[in-house]
């Protein structure tokens, strides 16, 4: 039930719609109940449809990146968008697990990013007010 209040002519009038069907509304006008006829009928709300989504695929790392696994290569991904404001690390620069490798700034944050392992900088991809996406290779340790 829907209730409004209205002045016409500075006479104030208390309206409550009951409910409609097809083209007749149930009304109450200050307490006095009427059965409007609508010149159409009420558009009735259409239901929800929900598309059905095909489950995604597994899709394979390309040849060369499984060759790069297999020869003890891995790549420091950016966990997120966002600008490279320093890195820490040189090509050759041997380095622990843990060790920040590059600072990056994303939603006003900075945010290190740590090597995953221990090794030695083969490739540093990125440099200083570098803009990168989420998953963007930084830095490849062997």
């Amino acid at each position: 039930m829907k209730e409004y209040n209205y002045k016409i002519q500075g006479a104030p009038y208390n309206v409550k719609i009951q409910g409609i069907e097809e083209n007749i509304a149930k009304v109450e006008v200050n307490g006095i109940a009427f059965d409007v006829e609508l010149e159409k009928p009420v558009a009735q709300p259409k239901p929800v449809v929900r598309a059905v989504v095909a489950p995604v695929k597994t899709v394979e790392a390309p040849k060369a990146a499984q060759e790069a696994v297999a020869a003890g290569v891995s790549a420091v991904r950016s966990p997120l968008p966002g600008t490279v404001n320093e890195v820490r690390v040189t090509v050759g620069q041997a380095i622990k697990k843990g060790e920040t490798v590059v600072v990056l700034e994303a939603m006003k944050m900075e945010n290190n990013i740590d090597a995953d392992r221990d090794g030695k900088v083969k490739e540093v991809k990125v440099q200083k007010g570098d803009t990168v996406m989420e998953g963007a290779i930084l830095v490849t340790i062997e």
